[in-house]
């Protein structure tokens, strides 16, 4: 059976676009660009490398729900990008936050992959189901695994994405903010997405082209039609 969706690209919520969009193109090691409607756009060697920093008015209230991680040659090198420590010496990665307090995790390598987003980490209420649930979506497959902090799922082998996969984790605590980090996804059909569970935020009008949809927990992502 063919994929309801298709990865396309990451958004990432900011007050400050230019200044949030630099730090994440030496994150991600990205082409910087500033367009004229506000949004900063990072590009790499694929299209589907691509980062829209959008403006947004409200700051970071809370611990947020989608999160970067990323590999690194050193953290200081994300700390000179303008990132602070957050938590450190408790896992085998080190927690940073952004320029505007976000949470990010940086995973120190001996050689840097070309691709310097490993994953795309989610928390979730009832993990193997949203995990199962997007992987049936992106046809992808789901993989678990456990250690000392607990159980997680991840989504690979994802068509066209730049990274190794979504990592769905449990949290206790519910979703109360729009996340700042989303992705989007080429489908041919909104209205399929709609009948296996996601559900309509925003249908196309006079300022996008594309439809806001939310995932079964309430997580954001757009999805754009021929």
């Amino acid at each position: 059976m063919s994929p309801l969706a298709t990865f396309k690209d990451l958004c990432v919520d900011a007050v400050d676009p230019a200044r949030m969009g630099r730090f994440w193109a030496g994150a991600l090691d990205l082409e910087y660009a500033e367009r004229g409607d506000g949004l900063v756009q990072l590009t790499g060697r694929t299209r589907h490398h691509t980062v829209w920093v959008n403006p947004v008015p409200e700051p970071v209230t809370v611990k947020q729900r989608v999160h970067l991680d990323l590999h690194v040659a050193s953290v200081d090198d994300v700390l000179a990008l303008g990132a602070t420590p957050y938590v450190v010496d408790r896992f085998r990665w080190q927690v940073l936050r952004d320029p505007e307090g976000g949470e990010l995790c940086v995973f120190e390598r001996d050689r840097l992959p070309d691709d310097r987003l490993y994953e795309i980490g989610v928390d979730s209420a009832d993990p193997e189901r949203m995990a199962t649930w997007w992987a049936d979506v992106l046809g992808a497959r789901v993989v678990s695994d456990a250690d000392d902090e607990g159980p997680w799922w991840t989504v690979e082998d994802i068509d066209g994405a730049p990274f190794e996969g979504l990592v769905f984790v449990a949290v206790p605590e519910a979703k109360t903010v729009k996340n700042r980090i989303h992705w989007d996804v080429d489908t041919p059909s909104v209205d399929a997405l709609v009948a296996a569970g996601a559900s309509v935020v925003r249908r196309p009008d006079a300022d996008i082209s594309w439809t806001i949809l939310a995932d079964p927990e309430g997580n954001e992502f757009c999805a754009f039609t021929d």
